[in-house]
């Protein structure tokens, strides 16, 4: 079998979790390993696509602070959602997957999690904008694009990618379904159903020197100022 690592990271700020994301999508030419992270924030604040404008963003929540991911997609509010990141090596067969598979394949995972639970959802078959009032332009859990998960045709999941020759980076978010499921419960499903449908053991993940180091450069350089997150 082959291993995976797994890290926890607990509530950090908002800027340390994006850099955490992407100091661990450049370690993994060194570590040659997919790892799977969990992580929650220390205030309720808001993550928005690498390519939005800050100006729709700004307008579209009243969240703060409001960091740019490192990945694409759309507003992803931060106050009751379960985070979580999955980075995997160049080369490595998630990597060499087409965009929209990968999609589907992390939701599935996700999905089959929640059967773990006995909380049916479903993968979306297409794309739907949000009826009614429709939110602004690029927020992530109005209507929803094929391949989220669903629970009773509400978006409860959505993830955006970041694919280049570090390899490639999955940040997810999912807002849980109004039922009795614990976070916890729903972690611990997730590492089962890996184990289960891709035949991985997993180990924890114990960052070096080396990696503490880079994320607290990327926070501090990157993520938390201003002229990155405001950015055209």
């Amino acid at each position: 079998m082959n291993s995976w690592f797994f890290i926890n990271s607990g509530k950090c700020e908002a800027a340390l979790n994006m850099a955490l994301d992407e100091a661990l999508l450049e370690a993994m030419q060194r570590l040659q390993t997919p790892a799977l992270r969990f992580y929650g924030w220390m205030e309720p604040a808001a993550t928005f696509g690498y390519f939005q404008k800050f100006s729709e963003v700004e307008r579209a929540t009243l969240l703060r602070p409001l960091v740019r991911r490192p990945t694409g997609g759309g507003i992803v509010p931060h106050d009751v959602d379960w985070t979580y990141s999955f980075a995997v090596p160049p080369k490595h067969e998630w990597h060499l997957l087409a965009a929209i598979e990968s999609y589907r394949r992390i939701h599935e995972w996700i999905q089959r999690a929640f059967e773990k639970l006995n909380i049916p959802t479903e993968l979306a078959p297409d794309k739907k904008s949000a009826q009614g009032s429709p939110g602004m332009p690029g927020e992530c859990f109005t209507g929803h694009e094929k391949f989220d998960l669903l629970w009773h045709g509400r978006k409860i999941a959505g993830a955006a990618q970041r694919r280049n020759k570090l390899g490639l980076l999955i940040q997810g978010s999912v807002q849980p379904p109004p039922v009795s499921v614990q976070r916890g419960d729903w972690e611990k499903a997730m590492r089962v159903v890996a184990s289960e449908t891709f035949k991985i053991e997993w180990s924890d993940f114990s960052p070096d020197e080396l990696f503490w180091g880079r994320a607290a450069e990327l926070a501090r350089q990157k993520y938390s100022q201003s002229a990155y997150n405001r950015k055209s």
